[in-house]
């Protein structure tokens, strides 16, 4: 499903707007306060940036992956803390309800989820379990029509303000094949969540500890079949991934664009440093790259809408696009020099927050690693 053309580029210009007027202009409050104000929560809701991904069946936008991708573009020209705020519902949080939920599951939670009522959060990482997620420990026992759960999960991003949980537990034997999924309301007893972690950036997304003691989790409430668990994770984390691959993009598009103002106003030896040759350098790498990294983006995102397999594209382009804006960052911050450290600029606080992209949906070594293993299979 997708938009027709005209309302999806009102959307988009909407949207623009948006970022320019309302959420760049609270940059600096957000990452002061570790918080994004609640009219802005608001005024997304009213958007409909909570349900871009939920089909329009059960109140979503429905976007195409071409479309949302698109948007999250736009939305990597603020701070990433904004777009975390519904990020976990039209990505992990939602999607595996979406692929493998039943009819009777997506129609209790997905209207909720697309109007923004309900925040979900996608509960995978372990203190002993993130690159490799096969190995969950957290256990969850059949006990007649419900499932008994019990471990703790670690960097839960969005924990605090869930309602939803989708959990991934082992019901079965060692290995990805012993793992299960399940759609966990977060006030069922014995859950609880422990208190935002203190990060190096992207201040006002908060990430969580969520501990389950014991939880009973109702059997109707398993994602799927037991042991397809980790299958509904990898699916997720595909189109995870090309999302997140595309906020990238925009981040190191807003970088080029701040550190080309920067240099044209900035002088030395009486003319504007964007005259000297090794700025230039500088400015053509960041951009070269990173019309590179939309490329592909863009690419793998139509092969996903043409109902390809995107595993290996989807990493290649979230390790390039989180690679590039890595260095993106990192050269404005050295167009901007001795200002670039300061925090008034914001350019300090743009080069703290896009570092997580290199760890975060799987780490770059990940990805190498997804992108070698299926090249080799698929023969080159």
């Amino acid at each position: 499903m997708s938009l027709d053309s005209e309302t999806f580029e009102l959307l988009l210009a909407t949207l623009r707007r948006f970022v320019a007027e309302r959420l760049r202009p609270l940059e600096d409050r957000v990452d002061r306060e570790d918080e994004v104000p609640d009219e802005i929560v608001g005024e997304m809701r009213e958007m409909g940036l909570f349900g871009l991904s939920i089909p329009e069946e059960y109140g979503g936008l429905g976007l195409s992956m071409s479309e949302e991708v698109r948007v999250a573009l736009e939305l990597g020209r603020t701070t990433p803390a904004f777009r975390s705020v519904f990020g976990t519902n039209v990505g992990i949080g939602s999607q595996g309800l979406v692929m493998a939920g039943s009819d009777a599951q997506k129609a209790e939670w997905l209207p909720r989820i697309a109007r923004g009522e309900v925040i979900t959060s996608f509960a995978l990482t372990e203190p002993g379990a993130g690159s490799d997620s096969a190995s969950v420990e957290t256990k969850a026992v059949r006990d007649g029509n419900v499932y008994r759960l019990s471990g703790t999960k670690r960097y839960i991003t969005n924990a605090d303000k869930a309602s939803l949980f989708t959990v991934m537990a082992r019901t079965g034997g060692p290995g990805a094949k012993g793992v299960s999924a399940f759609l966990v309301p977060a006030d069922l007893p014995g859950l609880s969540v422990g208190l935002p972690e203190k990060k190096m950036g992207q201040q006002g997304a908060h990430v969580c500890d969520v501990i389950f003691d014991d939880v009973a989790v109702p059997a109707a409430n398993r994602l799927g079949e037991e042991g397809e668990g980790f299958k509904v994770a990898m699916r997720v984390l595909d189109r995870g991934r090309l999302h997140i691959s595309a906020v990238c993009v925009g981040i190191a598009e807003r970088l080029i664009a701040d550190a080309v103002s920067y240099a044209s106003e900035r002088k030395q030896f009486g003319r504007p440093i964007a005259d000297f040759q090794l700025v230039q350098a500088m400015i053509a790498d960041s951009k070269t790259e990173t019309m590179a990294a939309k490329a592909l983006v863009l690419e793998v995102a139509a092969q996903k809408d043409a109902g390809e397999a995107i595993t290996m594209e989807a990493a290649a382009a979230k390790y390039f696009a989180s690679e590039t804006v890595g260095r993106v960052a990192d050269r404005t911050v050295q167009i901007y020099g001795g200002a670039g450290y300061i925090a008034d600029y914001g350019v300090e606080r743009l080069y703290r927050d896009v570092r997580l992209f290199r760890i975060y949906e799987g780490t770059s070594q990940v990805q190498q690693l997804v992108i070698a293993r299926e090249t080799l299979k698929r023969g080159g």
